[in-house]
């Protein structure tokens, strides 16, 4: 921690005056903290975690390197034109009459319009006439780096027609290390490479709009539990917990989505609301000023998450250049500071060039629509009408949908369906919400989105939608095509079921939002709702709406249930992509973006967030002490079976593997440690240098069209067993046959050396496994460096 600047470390209780048997009860509580005290050696000072969090000053300046160099040419300028107190108001928020997450404040004089930011990386929430998008997870379900991109060009397009200058997403951070992580759905996947590949083309995308994206949170934020400071139940101040990370695994698993942000050129990053290494993570010195800015070469600025300053001058020393929504901290206390000696002017101007930078960068300069002019504050007073939404995004919506439904089960390809006569549906997620409104609420009790089709999760991450076609309506369109008869039955645990239904489909969903993690990862009443209808059905069909890890085992293996499609967070086209699904016309190739274990337990001692216990009651620690060793990487060390491993999904046809290949570069240099070169944005520009190529054969074996993703694994000596290093997602007609080939750079094949602080390829063999999913491997090579 960087001393003096980590944390407020204050705790407090509160005390009666009564006494009892002439002892004070003030006096007799001391007494017994006391005790307790001594017992459990209490930690009450945060001087006793000074230096777990290595300070790294001065906050670098940014270079205007690579493709900023013109931004920060402009940006330069612009800022040698104002006074200091607009310099300081450039650095946090305003508050203004409109419906934006936060604002900058506008300089007219030198017509600068200021800035409008808002929520969230799946869609604009809380305003009108805009899409609600699939979400993160199911973006990493669909494993496919183009739709991403469209996705964020399209979903920034919208953002930009309602004058919103900043999009706060994407979501890398969590990862995912908490099963029961309850913002794990805004997140692509569990597995840092997944997840960096598909947010460095949703950056590309949205940026491409000319909307900037706040890559978030960064970084260790893995648990909502004790994610904010507060007063326990104790009446005691607490810190945030703190999520505490070896130099090693920060690198290999937690900073390597946020290296690809920074690669893509992400306009900022959001600094999150925990501790890293008991240093607070919009004050940490280490991974704002040490690892993004001086590392990895960021050119953008650091935000911070709304309300996650906890100090002043010592924030922005640590490399933290905005505040949201406002602030009391900064204002003339920088002047103050610059004026004392305590900040150096410099840092203000750096801090204000960043944030004008990416203003150039995106060409906000002109033809953008005035900040938050489509963001009324309040939609039921009259507002000028500004639609966001576009027809041409209609495909990339639905496709989207389709992409990142995951068939697990299909029991003698019990689907697609084919013009059944009856069809009995079942469950409260089959049905639409009773009113639709631009901001989501939910109600209590379990599941939590009872009686409403799940298509997004909760809290900031959540998303507006301009309709909601839930399942049973595009049932009914479909049944009206085929003649069918539909039953339906949304309210009923056990429910009737017709003797003679062709299939009985069962809706059901879990829901997860921010500010709280999963209770679990099961609930009872969804179950035995599905293995009542299963009791009178023999083809029964589960779809489950889920926003993260869903265990399944309570009966996966009952033999009246024939198929499972795990739905995740599709969106507002929820129904239609469905009815695609289970009719045929469109062939599902989502794949999983994490494991789903047999039992809960499997995920061991990462399943539920860490809470405060013994003597860092006042200062909750969460020790990342499994190293990378979380899902499928846990599951392969501790040789656990899952019940489906990452990257499994089932399809409508077959696929065969063959002919592989692998080829050494000839013409860059293997050397333990990179080339030295000038840092640019992601680092040192060598990391990207491809060593290594690889190519397979994929074969469509069945008699329908489909999509593969075929799955690159890599055995790095003294590593893992295996980490993904490479998918590509093709469509192979039925009978054809096409070539993937996946390119292996010199940070793929390298570990973090943590004497050298650089990334290190090893001596030894590497192997080479590719196939349909983490355990589906039929391909497998080897070579040598």
């Amino acid at each position: 921690m960087d001393k003096g600047k980590a944390s407020r470390g204050k705790s407090w209780t509160k005390c009666s005056g009564c006494a009892i048997m002439g002892i004070n009860l003030c006096t007799l509580g001391v007494l017994l903290s006391l005790s307790l005290s001594s017992q459990a050696q209490n930690i009450t000072s945060d001087s006793y975690f000074y230096g777990q969090s290595p300070p790294v000053y001065p906050s670098p300046e940014g270079t205007g390197s690579g493709n900023w160099a013109s931004a920060y040419v402009k940006a330069k300028e612009f800022v040698g034109k104002l006074t200091q107190e607009e310099k300081v108001n450039l650095t946090a928020g305003v508050s203004v009459s409109n419906g934006c997450s936060g604002n900058i404040a506008a300089i007219e004089r030198l017509d600068f319009p200021g800035f409008c930011v808002s929520d969230a990386g799946n869609g604009l929430r809380g305003t009108d006439y805009v899409s609600s998008w699939p979400s993160g997870i199911h973006v990493g379900a669909s494993w496919n780096r183009d739709l991403a991109k469209q996705r964020g060009a399209h979903m920034g397009a919208e953002f930009r027609r309602k004058g919103v200058n900043l999009l706060l997403g994407p979501v890398v951070g969590p990862l995912g290390r908490i099963s029961e992580g309850g913002r794990n759905w805004e997140g692509f996947s569990d597995d840092p490479y997944l997840t960096g590949a598909l947010v460095y083309d949703t950056i590309r995308g949205v940026q491409s709009s000319g909307v900037g994206t706040s890559t978030k949170h960064y970084i260790g934020n893995e648990q909502e539990t004790n994610r904010n400071p507060g007063e326990n139940a104790q009446g005691e101040y607490t810190e945030a917990v703190s999520s505490n990370i070896d130099d090693k695994t920060m690198h290999e698993l937690y900073l390597w989505p946020f290296q690809d942000a920074v690669l893509a050129g992400s306009a900022s990053i959001m600094c999150s609301y925990q501790r890293i290494n008991n240093s607070y993570g919009c004050q940490n010195s280490k991974t704002l000023n040490g690892l993004l800015k001086t590392e990895l070469g960021f050119q953008g600025y650091v935000v911070t998450d709304w309300g996650a300053q906890h100090a002043g001058i010592a924030a922005a020393n640590a490399g933290l250049d905005m505040i949201m929504p406002d602030t009391t901290m900064w204002g003339d206390n920088l002047t103050i500071a610059i004026k004392n000696g305590t900040m150096e002017a410099s840092r203000l101007d750096d801090m204000a060039t960043r944030i004008i930078a990416t203003w150039y960068q995106l060409n906000q300069d002109s033809g953008i629509p005035h900040p938050g002019i489509g963001m009324p504050s309040d939609i039921t007073a009259p507002h000028q009408k500004v639609v966001g939404k576009s027809a041409d995004s209609k495909d990339v919506l639905l496709q989207g949908a389709v992409e990142g439904h995951v068939l697990v089960k299909n029991t003698n390809s019990a689907l697609p369906l084919k013009s059944p006569s009856l069809i009995s549906v079942f469950g409260y997620d089959a049905q639409g919400p009773d009113y639709l409104e631009v901001a989501i609420s939910y109600p209590s009790g379990s599941p939590a989105f009872i009686n409403n089709t799940l298509y997004v999760g909760g809290g900031s991450g959540a998303n507006s939608a301009a309709y909601v076609d839930a399942p049973i309506d595009a049932i009914q369109r479909q049944a009206y095509e085929d003649n069918t008869s539909v039953m339906w039955d949304f309210s009923s645990q056990d429910p009737d079921v017709d003797a003679t239904s062709d299939a009985c489909l069962v809706f059901v969903n879990d829901f997860s939002t921010e500010g709280e993690d999963r209770p679990g990862l099961t609930d009872d009443y969804s179950d035995t709702l599905i293995t009542n209808v299963a009791s009178k059905c023999s083809n029964t069909m589960v779809i489950m709406h889920n926003a993260g890890i869903r265990v399944v085992d309570d009966w996966i293996e009952n033999e009246n249930i024939t198929a499972v499609i795990f739905a995740h967070l599709p969106g507002q086209d929820t129904g239609r992509a469905l009815v695609d699904i289970l009719y045929g016309r469109a062939n599902p190739s989502g794949r999983l973006p994490h494991t789903v274990a047999k039992k809960a337990s499997d995920y061991g001692a990462i399943l539920s967030p860490d809470e405060p216990e013994g003597k860092y009651w006042l200062f909750p620690q969460s020790d990342f002490s499994e190293g990378q060793f979380i899902d499928y990487r846990a599951f392969d060390e501790k040789d656990i079976e899952p019940r489906f491993e990452f990257g499994y999904g089932l399809s409508y046809t077959k696929f065969s593997y063959s002919g592989l290949h692998v080829q050494k570069a000839t013409n860059v240099p293997t050397t333990q440690y990179p080339p030295k070169a000038k840092i640019v944005e992601g680092g040192n520009p060598h990391l990207w240098d491809d060593l290594v190529t690889v190519k397979a054969t994929i074969k469509n074996t069945g008699s329908v069209d489909g999509y593969e993703v075929a799955q690159l694994y890599v055995g790095i000596p003294n590593g893992p067993v295996r980490q993904l290093r490479g998918f590509e997602k093709v469509s192979v007609d039925s009978g054809k046959s096409a070539t993937v080939s996946f390119a292996l750079t010199r940070r793929d094949l390298s570990s973090w050396d943590v004497e050298a602080q650089q990334w290190a390829l090893q001596s030894g063999e590497y192997k080479i496994f590719v196939g349909s999913s983490s355990r589906n491997l039929p391909l497998n090579d080897q070579f040598t460096l």
